[in-house]
C-alpha cells in the first residue's frame, strides 16, 4: 500500500506546458457542445460523416464526464488524457494520460528539451529543428506534494509504480521538483479539471545539434536563448 505524500494547494498564474507544433489542435472538444456529457453521441454522429474524427479525438470515453473541460482551449487539456503515450512517462505507465506543466517557462523548456533530445537521439537524427507551442494557463488546486523526495532522473520505474498506486485514491495529481532544473517545480495532473484551460502564447524552435538541445529560438523576441 502506497503511503500518500502530504497534500499541498498549488496556485500558479502561469502554469506552462510546451508541446510540438507539428500536432495541430483538433478543437473538436471546443465546438461540439458546451456540455461534455453529450460528447460521445455528437462525436459518433460526426464520425459518420467524417471517419477521421474518431482518430482525431482519441479515447474520450476514458475521461469521466465529471472531469472533462470544455470551451476555447479545452482541446489542449483534453488531448493528453485521450491520447496515451504507449511508452509511458514519469508518472504514467502508458495506460492512462497525464497533463504535465511547469511553474515557469525556463523549467518547461528544460524538461521538454531533454525529452526532445532523447527522442532525437533514439531516432538517430542528425542536426534538426523542432517548432514548439507554449501554452500558459492557471492552476489552483490541491496536489500530492513530493517536495524533498529524491527522484531518479533517468528511470521512471519507481515513479510510475508510485503514481499508479496513488491514483487508486481520489487525487488531482502530483506536485514535484523538476529533475532537469533544480529550482523549478512541475505538476502531473491526473484530471483535466485539476488544471486551468490554457492559451497559446508564443512559439519556440528547439535546435538539436546532434548530441543535445542547448539552445532554442524565441519567435517573439527573435533571439536564440541558451538553455541553462
Amino acid at each position: 500500500m502506497v503511503v500518500a505524500p502530504p497534500v499541498r494547494h498549488i496556485t500558479w498564474r502561469t502554469a506552462t506546458r510546451i508541446i510540438a507544433s507539428r500536432f495541430p489542435p483538433v478543437q473538436l472538444y471546443e465546438r461540439v457542445s458546451a456540455d461534455p456529457a453529450t460528447w460521445e453521441a455528437l462525436i459518433a454522429a460526426e464520425a459518420l460523416v467524417s471517419p477521421r474524427v474518431r482518430d482525431e479525438v482519441g479515447e474520450i470515453h476514458v475521461v469521466p464526464v465529471a472531469d472533462r473541460v470544455s470551451g476555447p482551449g479545452a482541446t489542449w487539456v483534453m488531448a493528453p488524457f485521450t491520447y496515451h503515450n504507449p511508452k509511458g512517462s514519469r508518472f504514467s505507465d502508458g495506460s492512462y494520460g497525464v497533463y504535465y506543466a511547469a511553474g515557469d517557462v525556463p523549467t518547461a523548456v528544460a524538461e521538454t528539451a531533454y525529452h526532445f533530445a532523447r527522442f532525437a537521439a533514439d531516432s538517430g537524427d542528425g542536426i534538426r529543428y523542432e517548432d514548439m507551442r507554449v501554452l500558459v494557463g492557471r492552476i489552483d488546486a490541491d496536489f500530492h506534494d513530493l517536495e524533498g523526495v529524491p527522484e531518479d532522473p533517468d528511470s521512471y520505474a519507481a515513479s510510475q509504480a508510485f503514481a499508479a498506486a496513488l491514483r487508486t485514491n481520489p487525487t488531482n495529481g502530483i506536485h514535484y521538483p523538476s529533475v532537469r532544473r533544480p529550482d523549478g517545480r512541475c505538476v502531473a495532473a491526473f484530471r483535466p479539471k485539476a488544471v486551468g484551460v490554457p492559451k497559446q502564447t508564443r512559439h519556440l524552435k528547439y535546435y538539436w545539434d546532434g548530441s543535445a538541445v542547448r539552445r532554442y529560438f524565441d519567435y517573439e523576441t527573435e533571439a536564440w536563448i541558451e538553455i541553462a
